[in-house]
């Protein structure tokens, strides 16, 4: 792709890149003189110098990103695809990857954040209504990701590599933007979790695996698809939902059948159809299916007090609900609440890793992007050698990332997927205990990626028509949501201490790559002696010990897939003693920054 000065510019064509305005300029050039504007006397033609646009010829700047495959120009993620059993979707991720890095629509993300959903609590006559708005650019994306079946694809049809396969779409539709990647995520998340009853799976599971989108509130038996949500944190508690204090109460008349009493204070995507909800019982902590309306059409109750008004992820309409006598559905036994929804959570921190491995490959493309068309001191930024020095481990940064989020897709293919496998319950174990230590590590270091990518682009970047800012106010979400990183770490130590199977998993994994190379196996030995210390201290080193492992996993997963460059720069900058907490760019040590930097720019 080539710069172009010319003010007219090219014709259009198939390889152009269009930037993502162009839609929007030619609709103001359209209607700038419309019927009834009244027409004057045309004056003498003014001379070009009197136009600001010809005042002065645009050098040395970068042209918009867009127009390319998203998929395609990505080896790490193609590499992975391949390697992770989803070879047979190459050619639908490959459609998708152009979709998705189109100029139109790229738009569509910048658009349903620019105009933010807005809640109407009452009707103009004063009736409670609780509607929440949202702009069409919103809508045409969860339209999309539904029809792609980035909600339920592997559940609708479920040969190996399913889970890898949807992951890749998800990947590449959270670089376009990520707010409605939440009720996404959640509709996928809430099929295994429904799946403890039977009865109650079979009343909801095909509206929610439906390829269709079907926006408004009205009885899910009328509607041609259906959106999943979830609702556990109360204010008093957050994380801790033992101290949740909505009460449910049986309905005598209605086995099942409760009345919920209370508030959640954060509730993503409160226009969808049904919700996971825990609430107490007589029995303990419960979980429950809440519909917002009722078989016969009427609205249940959920009052919609207001939106959260927060750092990013702006088009998720993330709100704040009350319960009063509202009509829920008992899902799974009493008392079994935290159990019966821990496979709905698994599955969205699955999300949490890839919805972040996106935002760094997002901010590395626009950085690398970026300096290739941009000049400074005699030299195209790409050529400079601490420039270099960033990209490159900005780029090893985000391919150990997405190595490490395709092995998690792999692994729930293989622990909960169709086709029986000898090695499930070994994919389980590790799944069990690298969820959250990926969950923990890579959603930590998304921050600090984008906002070096972000400094790549200069005093633009910090711009928001570049689109940078965005990402950045994203970045800290998935660290926070779905368990923060204190959660996260303390959830591995839990694993560790019940479920030996989950250490030995871990260890099989590392261990295939033993003997390779002497910083990777020092660093194996520092996390098992930290394990066979103090147990007291152990808690005090969570944070430690997850960024360890999940590191050892992502170097175990390079050095036996990715090139030798790649694996060989990320033990030298990660895993060697001079491997400590430091910014990007400043390691020691030599790397192939040529191959490194090469794989990871967008073509």
């Amino acid at each position: 792709c080539s710069r172009n000065t010319d003010p007219v510019g090219p014709v259009p064509t198939a390889s152009t890149r269009t930037p993502r305005t162009s839609a929007l300029r030619a609709l103001a050039r359209k209607s700038a003189v419309s019927p009834s504007t009244p027409r004057t006397t045309p004056a003498a033609p003014a001379s070009p110098s009197r136009f600001l646009d010809q005042t002065h010829e645009v050098i040395n700047v970068s042209s918009e990103l867009a127009g390319y495959n998203m998929y395609t120009q990505d080896a790490a993620l193609r590499e992975a695809v391949q390697r992770e059993g989803a070879a047979w979707a190459q050619a639908d991720l490959t459609r998708f990857g152009q979709l998705t890095g189109s100029a139109d629509y790229l738009e569509l993300g910048a658009l349903a954040n620019r105009y933010p959903p807005e809640l109407d609590t009452h009707d103009r006559f004063g009736h409670r209504v609780d509607l929440v708005r949202f702009h069409p650019a919103y809508h045409t994306l969860m339209k999309t990701a539904i029809e792609e079946g980035i909600h339920a694809s592997p559940w609708t049809d479920p040969q190996p590599g399913a889970h890898v396969a949807r992951a890749v779409k998800l990947y590449l539709q959270a670089q376009v933007e990520a707010g409605h990647g939440c009720p996404i995520s959640m509709t996928y998340a809430a099929v295994p979790a429904l799946s403890v009853d039977p009865v109650v799976a079979a009343q909801w599971v095909p509206g929610l695996t439906s390829s269709t989108y079907d926006f408004g509130l009205r009885a899910p038996s009328t509607k041609a698809g259906l959106i999943a949500g979830m609702s556990m944190t109360e204010k008093q508690g957050g994380s801790d939902v033992r101290l949740n204090t909505t009460t449910a109460t049986p309905i005598p008349s209605e086995p099942g059948a409760y009345t919920l009493d209370g508030h959640k204070w954060f509730c993503s995507a409160p226009m969808s159809d049904i919700f996971l909800v825990l609430a107490q019982t007589e029995g303990g902590l419960t979980c429950f299916v809440v519909p917002r309306v009722l078989a016969d059409g009427t609205r249940n109750v959920f009052r919609i007090q207001r939106l959260k008004d927060k750092l990013g992820n702006r088009s998720n309409a993330s709100s704040e609900i009350e319960f009063s006598n509202t009509w829920a559905q008992r899902l799974g036994e009493e008392g079994r609440g935290v159990k019966t929804i821990v496979e709905m959570v698994s599955s969205t921190r699955l999300d949490c890793v890839l919805g972040s491995t996106a935002l760094m490959r997002k901010a590395l493309s626009e950085a690398i992007w970026h300096a290739e068309h941009r000049s400074a001191f005699g030299k195209n930024l790409i050529d400079q050698p601490l420039m270099r020095q960033v990209l490159a481990d900005l780029a090893v940064e985000v391919e150990a990332a997405t190595w490490l989020s395709m092995r998690l897709a792999a692994a729930t293919d293989r622990a909960i997927g169709a086709a029986p496998r000898a090695d499930a319950s070994h994919e389980a174990a590790l799944r069990r205990i690298a969820l959250p230590m990926s969950k923990y590590f890579v959603c930590k270091r998304t921050a600090f990626a984008v906002a070096e990518a972000m400094e790549c682009l200069g005093g633009p970047g910090y711009v928001e028509e570049s689109g940078m800012p965005r990402l950045y106010r994203e970045a800290p979400l998935n660290s926070i949501w779905e368990g923060s990183g204190n959660v996260n770490a303390l959830d591995l130590l839990r694993a560790l201490g019940r479920e030996p199977e989950s250490l030995n998993a871990w260890l099989t994994e590392v261990g295939a790559v033993r003997g390779n190379d002497a910083n990777f196996d020092l660093a194996v030995t520092d996390v098992l002696d930290r394990l066979a210390g103090n147990p007291e201290e152990l808690q005090a080193q969570a944070r430690r010990l997850a960024e360890r492992m999940a590191l050892l996993l992502q170097g175990s997963i390079l050095i036996q897939n990715a090139p030798n460059a790649v694996a060989d720069a990320f033990v030298t900058t990660r895993l060697s003693p001079a491997g400590a907490p430091r910014t990007f760019g400043a390691f020691d040590g030599t790397i192939d920054i040529d191959t490194v930097i090469e794989r990871a720019a967008p073509h």
